[in-house]
């Protein structure tokens, strides 16, 4: 009998023992495909020796010293590392140890940079339904996942939701990708009408939607306007890169695709690729110099924060990552994939998206092809899909509550960036058995 309190009671998971590129072996001798990444993490695959070596080095040197006291020369490298790699606006890093805490500093970032700067009436937090920022109690309130929200509502802080970027469902037959990035940007506009334009601080939005909707990116001049908003009113733009940054669209961060520089940006999950957990806010000058000129501190701060060994692990994850290669090989890989899914899935009944950037991708399930009409929640086909995936030596992320918290069944896929064009083929052929087994069971 197992003492931990695991995700779920009463099942009996695999024991993974063993790890080795895109692959992961169970106590069983039965290997999988990891073509989830975990949950979009490891992007470098497993046991990468270059990582692997970087962190027994630290290891050697020195395994812990509080932030309080000290800094360390690989923290100051990674943080070096990370701002050569962000565009023109954003200037300097706070570390944390995952998605869920760099949301929570970012919000608490863009608290205390309108007390620094004399509007402290500025506390209102707007984002969108259907998106995720993470599990802290901070971080769920601003997320829009009612399913993960539900029972915690009693004691969630404030916070307005607006509708996401959906177009596959929200966008209407005769309007125009830009006239629905309009009415999108109309309709936080008016949120913030509504609430007080000096009332709000923050907007947060996810570039390309992760868990919750399943690799669903913006219309063309969605963030463009959004980012006119924000700065209209003097909002500060936070951008939650936890999932689908890091390289995993296409580029090193996936806002570069909207041609905008967000205020706040925060990033996890592929930053440590799974060796050590570790995440990151990036800020931008304005923010930095707001605090630097007034109180001379960031009021927050957690135990293991620019811990070293995290440190040396994701100095060595960027470093590769910045092989011209690696990013090259998830633009095509990408699109193999796509097409894979196009060539299995396309023409499918029961499937009736399939989307995504790079090595993100996301199909989802209906029960009606041309009406859209989910199948019945009681099904739980996201569910079977995964036992059925499991089934069959594939590891991909399924995830319910799709349309509103409740209806709809997806599945994610992100596969680490070292993979192979014929392990892409049997992602793709895994991943159509387990759906059609799950369907017909």
């Amino acid at each position: 009998m197992t003492k931990i309190l695991h995700r779920t009671i009463g099942t009996t998971l695999p024991s993974a023992v063993a790890g080795e590129g895109v692959h992961i072996t169970d106590s069983e001798g039965r290997t999988y495909i990891d073509g989830s990444g975990g949950a979009a993490v490891s992007c470098l695959g497993h046991n990468h020796p270059e990582v692997v070596d970087a962190m027994k080095v630290q290891m050697g040197r020195i395994a812990y010293a509080h932030t309080s006291f000290f800094t360390t020369d690989v923290a100051e490298e990674l943080a070096e590392q990370l701002i050569a790699l962000t565009p023109s606006g954003l200037d300097y890093v706070y570390f944390v140890s995952g998605g869920s805490e760099a949301v929570e500093a970012a919000l608490k970032m863009a608290r205390q940079y309108f007390v620094e700067i004399g509007q402290p009436q500025r506390r209102h937090i707007v984002a969108r339904r259907q998106s995720y920022h993470g599990n802290t109690i901070g971080a769920l309130a601003t997320g829009g996942n009612e399913w993960r929200r539900a029972q915690f509502k009693p004691i969630l802080p404030e916070t307005h939701h607006v509708s996401p970027c959906y177009a596959y469902r929200d966008m209407w037959p005769d309007e125009t990708t830009e006239a629905y990035a309009n009415r999108l940007a109309e309709e936080l506009e008016d949120q913030i009408l509504k609430l007080g334009s000096d009332t709000v601080m923050a907007f947060v939005a996810e570039p390309v939607v992760g868990a919750t909707l399943g690799a669903v990116g913006p219309v063309a001049d969605y963030f463009k306007r959004i980012r006119q908003i924000c700065d209209k009113y003097g909002i500060l733009l936070i951008l939650d890169e936890v999932m689908c940054g890091m390289g995993r669209t296409g580029t090193m961060f996936a806002f570069e695709q909207e041609h905008i520089v967000p205020d706040l940006v925060t990033i996890a999950k592929g930053l440590g690729g799974g060796f050590q957990p570790i995440g990151a806010v990036l800020l931008s000058e304005k923010i930095y110099r707001a605090f630097a000129d007034g109180s001379g501190l960031f009021q927050h701060g957690h135990t293991y924060i620019g811990h070293p060994i995290a440190a040396a692990a994701a100095n060595k994850v960027v470093e590769i990552l910045r092989r011209p290669e690696i990013i090259a090989n998830v633009v095509k890989m990408g699109d193999r994939l796509q097409a894979g899914l196009d060539a299995a899935l396309g023409q499918s009944p029961y499937v009736g998206d399939i989307r995504g950037r790079g090595l993100f991708r996301g199909v989802e399930i209906v029960a009606d092809k041309d009406t859209k009409q989910p199948f019945d929640a009681a099904r739980k086909i996201h569910a079977k899909i995964k036992k059925e995936a499991m089934e069959q030596g594939l590891m991909c992320y399924p995830m319910g509550g799709t349309i509103d918290g409740k209806l709809g069944d997806h599945v994610l896929l992100a596969p680490a960036f070292i993979v192979e064009p014929e392990q892409i083929d049997m992602i793709v052929d895994r991943l159509a058995a387990a759906i059609k087994a799950a369907i017909e069971s």
